[in-house]
């Protein structure tokens, strides 16, 4: 088996807590570059994680080396899709962290230079990874829940912000809780209701409880002075079929019960919601029922890797087998970029106070 060569771009936190170990557990997957801003963080990732691995000076140095088959952005949002293109366009294969991009925009630009290289561009949603993700995505591609015309993107955390590196910063990221975690909510719920053309999008972003000093969070107290993005942000988007999806998202509301990254669905034989594991609701000869679901004992769609209760290591082993094999990715890019679409439309809604048409 010939080795899949790969170059790391970014070496902060979320290369080296998902991306590095993932890879490492692969046969055949050697991490043979590596680069940051920071080049003793590279450096540190080289000697941990490499496999006689060179440290690059710059990122268009490893862009252009032709000993790398693919590479990993994991580095800040406002830099992906410039990265992503250029790598597209040296014959590298593709895998950018969420999300996509900071606009539209520049997504439509990573999909031209992915359909014009014809490399593999996916990104990083591991949420669909997850059992009972896959488990609910075969119910509903079997049609078992009917027509799906009602989804919720759960994106909610009571006090969970990111006050670390430039989670904060507006121009950075593009936006705060809705970009950073919204985003895996609305992909798992778009996926599920396999459905991709909106409409148009309304949208309230708030900065209300960042504007406390001192405030409780379960990564200690932010400056409120440089807290430059949204806390919270809730959405309504009507799809053009006339289905309703709702996003609530927030790294920090006076809520108890707070959910990450799940999805509900109402369609006209069942629902189903994912916010105690997986339930299931409908009727069955007019009487009501509801079905809670162990997922250990279920299998999901047919994925040609194995299965794991990691949702990271799905994810890196599809990703890994679709450059191997040439096939799709379960995530694709068309995909991602209508997230990212959407998204980018619900901070112009927020920001004009209109709707924003598709």
């Amino acid at each position: 088996m010939e080795a899949v060569k790969i170059g790391i771009l970014g070496c902060g936190g979320i290369a080296r807590s998902k991306h590095l170990p993932e890879l490492q557990k692969i046969e055949g997957v050697e991490i043979i570059g590596f680069y940051d801003p920071i080049k003793s963080r590279a450096q540190e990732c080289a000697e941990k994680f490499g496999n006689h691995a060179k440290v690059y000076e710059t990122a268009g140095e490893l862009l252009a080396d032709p000993g790398i088959d693919a590479v990993h952005i994991c580095t800040p949002n406002n830099t992906h899709a410039e990265l992503a293109v250029q790598a597209l366009e040296n014959h590298k294969h593709v895998m950018c962290e969420k999300p996509m991009a900071i606009n539209g925009e520049q997504a439509y630009q990573m999909e031209q230079a992915a359909q014009k290289s014809g490399k593999i561009l996916t990104v990083g949603y591991q949420s669909r990874f997850e059992q009972r993700s896959l488990y609910l995505k075969r119910l509903c591609g079997q049609g078992e829940l009917g027509e799906i015309y009602y989804g919720k993107a759960h994106a909610v955390r009571r006090r969970g912000v990111p006050t670390w590196g430039s989670f904060l910063n507006s121009d950075i990221q593009g936006g705060g809780c809705l970009i950073d975690m919204g985003t895996h909510a609305l992909d798992l719920t778009l996926w599920l209701m396999d459905n991709y053309e909106p409409e148009y999008a309304v949208c309230n972003i708030y900065h209300k409880l960042g504007k406390n000093q001192n405030a409780a969070n379960v990564w200690g107290p932010w400056n409120p002075e440089k807290f430059l993005v949204e806390d919270s942000a809730f959405g309504f988007i009507r799809m053009k079929n006339g289905a309703t999806v709702e996003i609530d998202c927030s790294w920090a509301l006076n809520i108890r019960n707070a959910k990450e990254s799940v999805a509900t669905l109402c369609g006209t034989k069942a629902g189903a919601d994912m916010l105690e594991g997986l339930t299931l609701n409908g009727e069955k000869e007019q009487s009501l029922y509801v079905n809670h679901i162990d997922v250990t004992n279920t299998t999901g769609i047919s994925l040609d890797i194995p299965y794991s209760d990691n949702p990271n290591q799905m994810e890196t082993e599809d990703w890994i087998q679709a450059i191997r094999t040439g096939r799709e990715p379960l995530v694709k890019f068309h995909e991602a970029a209508v997230v990212c679409r959407i998204i980018d439309g619900m901070y112009q809604s927020a920001k004009t106070h209109q709707p924003y048409y598709f």
